[in-house]
């Protein structure tokens, strides 16, 4: 029997980790681990358990959720875990400030159930090798808008692609339909989606390029696409 994937919540007030540990054991099929405070979290984390992600609440007594995320971040075990930060809408410059330091995303409170899936969602991206939204942004110099902007591009290209690389494989220049899979996977590796890049890039490797393959790397980058705009979305 697969074992249930653990998420870590952290959070000084019962009410809110209460309510947190609601949304994600609604979401899925999920192992719901708790924490009171950073120090809590700490003491659980270096005791075994590997959670796949951790929600924190930014401001607690002890160890707060910025240091609780330094500390992780420094601590080789644990420097790729998805780390999400909860806060206040008013203290989104903290959040962004915290991003820097290798926060994964965030969550305004009261919790959108949405977003709590979305960000839930990135365990399924963490999988397809897709760099974190909040790293895509720091690297482009860009905010989510503008990232969820070009996404929504790169969707509509990729979805256009099918029909014109048959056409082109159809008329024998199967050269080209290999340049257009190359510049797709380049855009999706400007975007953060290397599994999408990967797959493009080695359909347009084959020497025999049949339309079936270039359908299934379409698919795949497509699907990668819309992950990392729900993603995107749950950073606001």
């Amino acid at each position: 029997m697969k074992e249930r994937t653990k998420v870590l919540v952290v959070d000084d007030d019962v009410v809110s980790r209460m309510v947190l540990m609601h949304l994600v054991d609604s979401s899925g099929s999920y192992d719901v681990l708790e924490a009171e405070d950073g120090e809590d979290a700490w003491r659980l984390l270096d005791g075994g358990p590997r959670p796949a992600i951790v929600f924190c609440d930014l401001r607690m007594p002890r160890l707060s959720g910025m240091d609780l995320l330094q500390r992780i971040r420094a601590d080789a075990r644990f420097s790729r875990l998805p780390f999400v930060l909860a806060s206040a809408a008013d203290e989104r410059a903290t959040v962004d400030q915290a991003s820097v330091l290798g926060a994964s995303g965030y969550l305004v409170k009261p919790f959108d159930p949405d977003a709590v899936r979305a960000l839930l969602a990135s365990l399924g991206a963490a999988e397809d090798d897709a760099e974190a939204p909040a790293q895509t942004l720091r690297r482009l110099g860009i905010d989510a808008a503008r990232l969820l902007l070009y996404l929504g591009g790169l969707h509509k290209q990729l979805g256009e692609a099918g029909a014109a690389i048959g056409q082109l494989l159809a008329a024998g220049d199967a050269d080209e339909a290999r340049a257009r899979l190359r510049r797709l996977g380049e855009g999706c590796a400007t975007l953060g989606l290397h599994a999408a890049s990967r797959a493009l890039s080695g359909a347009a490797a084959k020497s025999g390029l049949q339309l079936c393959d270039a359908e299934d790397a379409l698919d795949a980058a497509r699907s990668s696409v819309v992950r990392q705009s729900d993603l995107a979305r749950a950073m606001g």
